[in-house]
């Protein structure tokens, strides 16, 4: 009682002495305050432990998704690298179209269809030389 009155800010000397059913039924209500503190604050200490652990997983998976992100960008750029390059040898290959181009210019200038090829020139007896 004497706590109590100090703490309020009374004069704790004024306080007289309580009766044991009083001092009794006042130390079981401050042991029940006390437990339910006790309880809540336990309760508040779990609650910001879980959250922090929440809190780590979430940027652990943050940074796993990162650096596979990273991994996928690097792998791309490769890729790309390699396109690039098979690019570069493209015009190798729009030679061989013109020229393909050409033969068949020659060949519609000779009248000879695009799947036939000429006819070997007659080898035999009475072939012109």
């Amino acid at each position: 009682m004497r706590a109590k009155m100090s703490l309020l800010g009374f004069d704790a000397e004024a306080v007289k002495p309580l009766n044991e059913e009083a001092a009794a039924e006042l130390g079981a209500e401050l042991l029940g305050e006390a437990t339910i503190f006790l309880a809540a604050g336990t309760c508040l200490v779990l609650e910001y432990w879980r959250q922090k652990t929440q809190q780590r997983r979430k940027k652990r998976a943050r940074q796993v998704a990162w650096e596979a992100m990273r991994e996928d960008v690097d792998r791309l750029a490769l890729e790309l690298e390699a396109l690039t390059t098979r690019m570069r040898a493209m015009p190798q290959l729009s030679a061989l179209e013109e020229l393909q181009a050409q033969i068949q210019e020659v060949r519609a200038q000779l009248c000879i269809p695009d799947g036939d090829r000429p006819a070997a020139p007659p080898t035999g007896p009475g072939s012109e030389d």
